[in-house]
């Protein structure tokens, strides 16, 4: 999206971070995203109804219950085939919006003979506000289910999901100029306004050379701190079993491009124009992901589509039983089931990879194991 001054709010924000530039002199890409979502007590995480009709974006679990009721039956399959049915296991969710899905997963795991009395569910949320909203919703469940704000603080075995997660985590941005690769940051433009702008600093010209060769002027680079992901995992694994799930909208081949957005009221506008009030994301590039879960030593499972993971764990089935069962509603029910499979949408966007401790057997749901370079071949 082009960014346009004009449109430019003046949020309390904005006004702040234009003071901090003139202090202190420009900042970061990955400093402007990470003031934008976590800044106290301005920042986007820390408002109130950021998700579903009201807020700002609908995550799947937001679009139908059958989404978070797969991903229970999911993991309590994984409990009792993978695990073997330990008398009990966490049931972990990083960044779990409004604690939606995990609603609907722990009713649809009832299922799963003895899972419900051996699952321990515990949800990482860094946001207060945020974190309230989700004990209103996970209200009936409220009893068994513990908070945290670190991404390694409970017991194994475990099985961990992340919906729409990795996607608000900062990135840097690298920009190929005329004279090579330069970091991407955020100044102030002639009339005082934040625009985006080119900083000198440390910059890994070769790698970014050997990786996109033919890269054009003006060609962006991201790179994520996946690595932070990559040692709580580790953590994890050195006191027992670990399995992880990760959906999010992404791409699985290296490659250039400005992938931030920002997204307000439903609507995109430039991540420029409302610091703080505006949701800050970007693709995720199950790449590096994979490569980096792959080299801490975790086995991977995918990545696939989100389409094709749904499919392999019955959400055709599901969805015509619960179409059945509520005939007034069938058409809602297969609307919101289309979305999430849709083909040229999030069936296709959203990618699904899965990780797990070294020696336990592949996952539901996948074909095979991705290869050791991180790649699956598909986009």
């Amino acid at each position: 999206m082009i960014d346009d001054p004009k449109t430019h709010r003046d949020t309390p924000l904005a006004r702040q971070i234009k003071e901090s530039i003139r202090r202190d002199g420009p900042m970061t890409v990955q400093s402007y995203m990470a003031r934008c979502l976590w800044d106290d007590p301005h920042g986007y995480y820390r408002r109130q109804r950021v998700f579903g009709a009201t807020g700002d974006f609908i995550t799947a679990a937001e679009i139908s219950q059958i989404f978070g009721e797969l991903i229970g039956i999911w993991a309590g399959v994984v409990w009792r085939n993978v695990f073997g049915a330990p008398g009990a296991v966490t049931f972990a969710e990083y960044g779990p919006g409004r604690g939606t899905m995990m609603r609907d997963a722990l009713r649809a795991a009832r299922v799963v003979p003895g899972f419900s009395e051996a699952v321990r569910p515990y949800l990482i949320e860094a946001s207060p506000t945020l974190a309230g909203l989700q004990s209103e919703t996970l209200a009936d469940f409220r009893g068994k289910i513990t908070w945290g704000s670190k991404l390694d603080e409970f017991a194994p075995p475990a099985i961990i999901v992340a919906n729409e997660f990795l996607d608000s985590w900062p990135v840097a941005q690298w920009i190929k100029t005329g004279d090579g690769w330069r970091i991407r940051g955020v100044s102030l433009d002639p009339a005082g306004e934040l625009q985006f702008d080119t900083l000198d600093g440390d910059c890994p010209h070769e790698a970014f050379d050997a990786l996109l060769p033919d890269a054009p002027p003006g060609a962006v680079v991201e790179t994520q701190r996946l690595d932070r992901l990559a040692t709580a995992l580790q953590s994890l694994m050195q006191r027992g079993p670990v399995v992880m799930l990760l959906i999010d909208y992404g791409h699985t081949i290296a490659a250039a491009g400005d992938t931030l957005q920002a997204v307000r009221a439903h609507q995109y506008e430039s991540p420029l124009a409302s610091p703080g009030e505006a949701d800050l994301t970007v693709h995720v590039n199950f790449y590096d992901l994979a490569s980096t879960l792959h080299r801490a030593g975790l086995a991977l499972d995918g990545p696939v589509m989100q389409s094709e993971f749904l499919g392999a764990v019955g959400i055709v089935e599901r969805t015509s039983r619960l179409m059945a069962a509520n005939p007034q509603r069938a058409g809602e029910i297969e609307t919101s089931v289309a979305r999430l499979l849709a083909p040229s949408g999030m069936g296709s966007r959203f990618k699904v990879l899965a990780a797990r401790s070294p020696d336990l057997p592949p996952l539901p749901g996948f074909r095979a194991a991705v290869p050791a370079n991180g790649s699956s071949g598909q986009t």
